[in-house]
């Protein structure tokens, strides 16, 4: 039989960096991350630092959270996610609303749609569209409010009459 010996820091689930090819590493995000309480764990480019991918794992897993990105990519999807949050946290539409719609613009079922699964052209559509809904939903919620107190002003004056 061939036994193949498991290597220090290797797991089943070890992405290979899409940047350089290199094999990556299981590790603590000490000294990547500013701050580290929640002792999160992550898949690093062997490469690191001169190949800057890596990605966070699920807590208390050797799973991935979404696939391997590097600065670039982490920064757009901060963004994505950043303005993406806004739908359901400004109350536009609940969260789960927000997730269909997401998975619309994405074209993948819902279950699919994770911003830590995007590339960067994807991120840059969800920013875009994000923003579109954003807008869209500000500017209906500003002339709603000018129609309602336009009506309030109305029903105070001729109250007065």
């Amino acid at each position: 039989m061939n036994h193949k010996k498991k290597r220090k820091g290797v797991t089943n689930y070890a992405p290979r960096c899409p940047y350089c090819g290199s094999t990556t590493v299981y590790r603590s995000a000490t000294g990547i991350y500013q701050e580290n309480d929640d002792d999160v764990m992550l898949y690093v480019c062997k490469n690191y630092p001169a190949c800057d991918a890596y990605i966070r794992t699920q807590k208390g897993t050797a799973i991935p959270i979404g696939q391997m990105a590097n600065g670039k990519l982490r920064a757009l999807r901060t963004d994505a996610h950043r303005l993406f949050n806004q739908l359901y946290l400004k109350g536009f539409m609940p969260k789960q609303t927000a997730y269909g719609w997401l998975s619309s613009v994405l074209g993948v079922p819902q279950d699919k749609a994770h911003i830590a699964q995007l590339s960067e052209m994807q991120c840059e559509l969800v920013i875009r569209e994000t923003k579109k809904q954003l807008t869209f939903y500000e500017t209906h919620m500003k002339s709603k409010k000018r129609r309602n107190d336009h009506h309030d002003t109305d029903v105070r004056a001729n109250a007065n009459c």
